[in-house]
């Protein structure tokens, strides 16, 4: 049984962009670009980390976010929340300097930017949003409002 749940362009809770043109040899090539001027461009370097993976779990207490970001510091990572309730977590990591004298053998570690953007439930407190990172994991604790049991009254059946 595997853990890891794929992205569903039917969450309700999901706000991840799907490209439906992913892969496509006309969305990167230079001379679709005159064909197919709207496109976004990514590149092969930066398409992995712009997917950056996060996971998220629901507690008693709170929605809990860990997203892997190996290599950033704190201050690459922005975590924040849009029109109430749409938590944005945002980032950078930039390519090394290659010197004329330095021959790769392999690049496989990713660079460049990822946003991932989740629309929050509505028992969340957004105003009590805290984030921390350790080993390069970002983990942003979102609170969730106590659920009020609903008052019950007796009523007399008269008659």
């Amino acid at each position: 049984m595997s853990l890891i749940r794929r992205s569903n362009v039917f969450d309700p809770f999901s706000l991840d962009l799907w490209d439906p043109f992913e892969g496509f040899p006309f969305g990167s090539g230079s001379s679709s670009s005159s064909l197919f001027p709207s496109f976004p461009r990514t590149s092969s370097e930066t398409a992995a980390f712009a997917g950056a993976r996060i996971d998220w779990k629901e507690t008693p207490e709170a929605h809990v976010f860990k997203a892997d970001v190996p290599g950033l510091k704190k201050e690459e990572v922005k975590v924040e929340v849009e029109d109430g309730n749409v938590l944005q977590i945002s980032g950078e990591r930039n390519k090394e300097q290659e010197e004329k004298t330095d021959t790769w053998h392999r690049v496989e570690r990713s660079s460049g930017r990822f946003l991932r953007r989740f629309r929050l439930p509505e028992n969340a407190k957004t105003e009590q949003i805290r984030a921390s990172m350790e080993n390069g994991v970002l983990t942003v604790t979102v609170p969730k409002e106590e659920v009020k049991k609903p008052e019950v009254r007796s009523i007399q059946i008269s008659g």
